[in-house]
């Protein structure tokens, strides 16, 4: 009887973790086609050294010069990532949790931080190199280097080594603990808070996403600078240090630049994530109840 009730109890997990990882991955993927375009504006303001231009200028400049098409160039590197990542996330996120609960077996605020962060962490090894060939695309003057993201993916490993997916994995390690964190952390408290209901839900996640971009950015702005640079240019090294570089040049305000596309993109997109997901859940969960 115990064989049949491990059986039984590991399906259940095995059907959990599934439901999230495809519940998670076609809501990322959704989040992705919707708001990438501001991932791209995102990434150019990111990388510019010198003065900032207005959006309205760089929309303008980047149309002219590279089409309306530009701001979808590279998508399919994040949307290709969307399942491992999401697989990864989910099923750390889970590991983490039974760490950090209480004696009682209930989460807390210092919980949820801790296992979303860790679980943050977790996922930047998987999704890494996928970022460094979405930054890559982005870039400007990136249609003269790269045909599509897989040519770019075997340029990079060609022309820099292996190693080079890897550029820029720590200050993704420092932005994934800080969003993570902080949005599996807030979100569930607003929701405790509001209550239920697909408004309530946008709006939690929303709130909570737009409190962990701000947090996140420094991080994102130096993990962009590095995964952009070429091989053989060490001006951004290590997360700390290239912030204080990022400063001395740029001033502080330089820390957040993007930021505005990136509340753009995180804020609402956390709401988006937050009601596709139990959209597709729900879903999934009523697929598997008419099959019984």
């Amino acid at each position: 009887s115990f064989f049949f009730f491990f059986v039984s109890f590991s399906d259940a997990i095995m059907s959990t973790m599934i439901d999230n990882v495809i519940a998670g991955g076609g809501a990322g993927i959704i989040e992705i086609c919707l708001m990438y375009p501001t991932d791209v504006l995102k990434t150019r303001f990111q990388l510019a050294t010198g003065v900032t231009q207005s959006l309205p200028t760089v929309v303008n400049k980047m149309v002219a010069e590279e089409g309306w098409m530009v701001f979808y160039r590279g998508i399919t590197a994040p949307i290709i990532s969307e399942a491992p990542k999401r697989a990864v996330k989910f099923s750390a996120n889970e590991f983490y949790r039974g760490i950090f609960k209480n004696a009682d077996g209930k989460m807390d605020a210092k919980g949820y931080f801790a296992s979303g962060a860790a679980a943050g962490s977790t996922e930047a090894f998987v999704n890494c190199p996928f970022e460094v060939v979405k930054v890559r695309m982005q870039a400007p003057g990136s249609k003269e280097l790269y045909k599509s993201v897989p040519d770019a993916a075997k340029q990079i490993v060609m022309k820099e080594g292996p190693t080079a997916l890897y550029k820029g994995i720590e200050p993704q390690i420092y932005r994934n603990a800080a969003w993570n964190g902080l949005y599996f952390t807030i979100t569930p408290t607003l929701r405790e808070k509001m209550g239920g209901g697909r408004l309530n839900t946008f709006l939690a996640g929303a709130l909570a996403g737009a409190v962990a971009t701000v947090a996140s950015t420094p991080f994102d702005v130096v993990k962009s600078r590095m995964q952009n640079q070429a091989a053989g240019v060490n001006k951004y090294n290590f997360a700390l240090p290239s912030l204080a570089v990022v400063v001395q040049e740029e001033g502080v305000r330089s820390m957040y630049k993007g930021l505005g596309m990136r509340l753009l993109r995180l804020g609402p997109g956390g709401g988006i994530m937050m009601i596709a997901f139990e959209f597709i859940q729900g879903q999934l969960k009523s697929f598997r109840e008419a099959k019984k």
